[in-house]
């Protein structure tokens, strides 16, 4: 009772209303959230810092910035925020102006991809079969998947594609312009229940065994150490939990290796199997996805019932 009397008295002010109202519709920085709604930072701070300690927002860092969020399973704030009016003038005027400030924050990541030369569409750039690689990971997954994490989640696509299934997703990247953009997508499409953050994928910043499905799109033929990198995965992932491998078969295509600082000219089933074998799962179906200039694959493993192993890297 006590936590939730202070929950209730942590939301019942107006200012708090409106930022509970605002970060369920997305991810917002206290930059962010001064602007819209039109208050100084150190006030906003304090009212952030009472909403995160009561457990009604997640605070998120950020290298010198912090994310502040609804966490996707807050039923206390969901409830609260179905009864406000939704024709009320004030949260009106935020969700218009947060729609402004989350399309132009878009057009600034998108315009600084375009300024460094950077190619984030990679399935596009190499010519590969996007809607089969999305059917396949789709027709891959359960029906309903409680918490899923995406590893290099880029533009946030996947999250997009499996929110209508998942009680939680969230995705990691190393790129903060990536990360941007991946919020814009979320935001615009309202999915409050996916979240993002920056993080590297040899170290996540996540315990042991929280989520029931773990993917890898595209990611693996960048790792420095691609066996390290499944076994962090594989670390995440809850005992009978699935983990699915998206990525290059092998190829002899040395212009993309070049062109795009792959590592790993893609992999065959052998070397992916041992890897997931060393790290305590069971790798399961393979599926060849056909139809791009580069043959793609997908890799299916489930975490055996038991500790996974720990390798010295």
């Amino acid at each position: 009772m006590d936590d939730l009397l202070a929950q209730l008295r942590a939301a019942a002010e107006p200012t708090r209303l409106r930022l509970l109202a605002l970060c369920a519709r997305g991810a917002w920085r206290v930059s962010d959230l001064c602007s819209l709604l039109g208050q100084s930072q150190p006030r906003l701070s304090r009212h952030l810092k009472l909403l995160a300690e009561a457990g009604l927002l997640e605070r998120t860092p950020e290298g010198a910035h912090a994310w502040f969020q609804v966490p996707a399973q807050a039923d206390l704030v969901h409830a609260i925020l179905a009864r406000l009016p939704e024709d009320d003038p004030v949260l009106a005027a935020d969700r218009r102006a947060a729609v402004r400030l989350a399309a132009e924050r878009a057009r600034e990541a998108s315009e600084a991809f375009r300024r460094q030369g950077a190619e984030w569409d990679e399935t596009r750039a190499l010519g590969l079969p996007a809607a089969a690689i999305e059917e396949a990971l789709l027709s891959a997954l359960p029906p309903r998947v409680g918490k899923l994490l995406d590893i290099g989640t880029g533009t946030g696509r996947l999250l997009e594609l499996v929110a209508p299934r998942v009680e939680a997703a969230l995705g990691v990247d190393a790129s903060r312009e990536m990360l941007a953009l991946a919020r814009s997508r979320l935001a615009e499409r309202h999915l409050s229940h996916c979240a993002v953050r920056q993080a590297d994928m040899y170290r996540l910043p996540l315990p042991d065994a929280a989520f029931d499905v773990v993917t890898l799109q595209m990611v693996l033929h960048y790792a420095e150490d691609p066996a390290a990198a499944l076994a962090e995965a594989a670390r995440v992932v809850v005992p009978g939990g699935l983990l699915l491998v998206v990525d290059l078969a092998p190829h002899e295509r040395t212009d993309v290796m070049g062109r795009f600082a792959h590592r790993w000219p893609g992999f065959d089933d052998a070397a992916l199997a041992g890897w997931l074998g060393a790290v305590g799962c069971v790798p399961a179906a393979t599926v060849a996805i056909e139809g791009g200039s580069i043959p793609v694959r997908l890799w299916s493993a489930r975490r055996r019932r038991g500790p996974v192993s720990v390798l010295a890297f």
